[in-house]
């Protein structure tokens, strides 16, 4: 451990150092709030790189009281459980919760029964794959569109391309700009007098009707035909593999029960010398193709040529019947063999998604994909992936193989394909299935690839040299829903920007903070205010606000910006014991401690 931390007050504690703890911690050191880490079985390398940073680690389990008395949890402001074991998670958070039951308290857990219970003591559940699903969905569709929910009123982030040069308020008006992208790089949250050149892709956040009235488009859902569910998709199923010699031996077969109908309406005489009706028809000639013989007809005192018909069909009926049983049986057999072996004939397939990877982010990319009516093919290299089913069950084929053989690619019709998100847990993995992808497809093939990397830096450097599309980092995306949480930030949403990670959120104005009574303008030029529901008010959101509207103690705001940024408002506004922390050192950008 470095140092006591038993007497701090106000600080954050973080249980777990992997993944989305690591980017946790880092956004909490960059927002200036002092945070120590518990963790008994670190990588020694993240250890070196958080201490580097000026923060504590306690090195012990937070699944004794102990342990978290030496991290000062009495005197904690709130606790984050990112354990990689969710048996640990909810032991750390219960024993929280147990001696400290006024504190904030963040889990990340996979379970949604387990996250339930937790809810219910008032334990603040979040899941990284739910949170990162939306960015990498919209990543795949490159549909440049984020849909917000601000209090019931919806807004939709687009991008467009400017087609002139001038102000942005003379091209779009009071719509708020979130970015603009040109040439010189990127400007984030720039004033409605930036200038803008032919070519710059500008992103602006606003209602439909506003968008609307500025000649810009809100549709965020993408334009396919809806998959069919169910036993509709059953049927198709079926349809579409079933074999040509079942459809012509069917085709025999009802013209054989027609003509024998025809036959036995026209030809046959009941004993007093009546004529069948249709229906009797039907039924004797359908018990005599299928050799029933219920005894209720026959042919002994039927005219020669009449006894000759029947026993021809009869052995019609019985070649045909067979044939058909034994084709139907075939076809059946073989989809049952193709599902469970992941090998769905694909040969047709254009426009989907495919999908590699099949762990907890995996899957609920596909189901999100699914949702919006896209056809998905998923490569899986275990074949006792947990999941596997879950997904099957939706009519989607999984293929268990390596996703990084060109035969593999060419199964899936990897160059017919709409996208390709590269989702598994192991970041060489991802890397290396991204990079034989882009061989197989070659220069000529514009099909994005989306990666998904832990360290944003890493990222941002494959996107820069390798050429892979985009790249994404979950834990990125999602710390900042854990960061907010704990610091009673309410994080409505993050995305990206191109490669710049945003975060909207809303933040209450607390009475004798920072925010209270300040001008919108005197904010961080980087933040972005796009609505603000007043405490004195009828609730009405006021958007967008001007830039000398001051914030009143209660008001509710809506803010936009890089998640740094919106992390220093939080701090700036906190009058309690998030502005009374412990001594450390001074801040410094964590990419800058061992390449991180």
């Amino acid at each position: 451990m470095d140092g006591s931390c038993a007497g701090w007050r106000g600080h954050i504690i973080v249980c777990g150092l992997d993944d989305v703890g690591l980017r946790t911690v880092e956004q909490l050191h960059l927002a200036g709030v002092a945070v120590v880490v518990v963790e008994d079985d670190a990588d020694p390398r993240l250890v070196r790189v958080v201490r580097g940073w000026g923060v504590p680690v306690v090195v012990g389990s937070p699944r004794l009281i102990e342990t978290l008395g030496e991290a000062g949890l009495p005197g904690a402001a709130a606790v984050i459980c990112v354990l990689a074991d969710d048996l640990h998670t909810i032991e750390a958070a219960l024993l929280t919760r147990e001696n400290r039951p006024d504190i904030r308290v963040v889990v990340q857990l996979r379970n949604a029964a387990v996250g339930r219970a937790l809810s219910a003591l008032s334990v603040s559940v979040l899941d990284v794959a739910g949170l990162s699903a939306p960015s990498l969905v919209e990543a795949c569709l490159r549909s440049g569109t984020h849909e917000l929910d601000l209090d019931g009123t919806r807004f939709v982030a687009v991008q467009t391309t400017a087609d002139g040069h001038g102000p942005l308020r003379s091209w779009y008006g009071a719509l708020a700009p979130l970015a603009v992208t040109g040439r010189d790089g990127m400007v984030v949250c720039p004033g409605r007098d930036h200038e803008v050149s032919p070519g710059d892709v500008v992103t602006l956040l606003g209602t439909p009707a506003e968008l609307a009235a500025a000649g810009l488009s809100s549709d965020t859902a993408p334009v396919v035909a809806r998959k069919p569910s169910g036993k509709l998709h059953l049927v198709q199923t079926v349809l579409a593999a079933v074999d040509r010699r079942l459809a012509y031996t069917l085709l025999a077969l009802f013209l054989l029960l027609v003509s024998a109908m025809v036959v036995l309406r026209l030809g046959y005489r009941e004993p007093d010398g009546t004529r069948m009706t249709v229906l009797d028809a039907a039924y004797f000639a359908v018990e005599t193709i299928a050799t029933v013989g219920f005894g209720d007809f026959y042919f002994r005192e039927q005219p020669s040529w009449l006894r000759g018909f029947a026993i021809a069909l009869m052995i019609l009926g019985v070649l045909l019947a067979t044939s058909f049983y034994a084709l139907l049986t075939n076809t059946l057999v073989s989809i049952r063999l193709q599902e469970a072996l992941g090998r769905r004939r694909l040969t047709q397939l254009t426009g989907h998604v495919v999908v590699a990877g099949l762990g907890s982010v995996g899957v609920r990319v596909v189901e999100r994909l699914a949702d919006a009516g896209l056809d998905v093919v998923v490569i899986e290299h275990d074949e006792h992936n947990r999941y596997a089913d879950q997904v099957r069950d939706r009519g989607i084929p999984v293929i268990f193989a390596d996703a990084t053989l060109p035969r593999t690619l060419d199964r899936v019709q990897v160059a017919e394909a709409r996208a390709v998100a590269v989702l598994t847990s192991d970041d060489l993995v991802n890397l290396e299935t991204g990079l034989a992808i882009r061989d197989q497809l070659g220069e000529s093939v514009d099909v994005p690839v989306v990666l998904r990397l832990f360290d944003r830096s890493l990222a941002a450097t494959v996107e820069r040299h390798f050429g892979l599309g985009l790249a994404r980092s979950t834990a990125a995306l999602a710390a900042p829903w854990f960061v907010g949480a704990a610091l009673g930030l309410d994080v409505i949403a993050t995305f990206y920007v191109s490669s710049q990670l945003m975060l909207v959120g809303r933040l209450t104005v607390a009475r004798g903070g920072g925010l209270d009574g300040l001008a919108m303008q005197d904010l961080s030029s980087r933040t972005r205010v796009v609505a603000i529901s007043r405490a004195e008010g009828d609730g009405t959101l006021e958007h967008p606000p001007r830039r000398d509207t001051r914030f009143g103690a209660g008001d509710r705001a809506f803010l936009i910006g890089p998640y740094e940024e919106l992390l220093q408002v939080l701090r700036r506004d906190s009058p309690g014991p998030l502005n009374d922390l412990a001594p450390r050192r001074p801040a410094q950008h964590p990419y800058a401690v061992e390449g991180q």
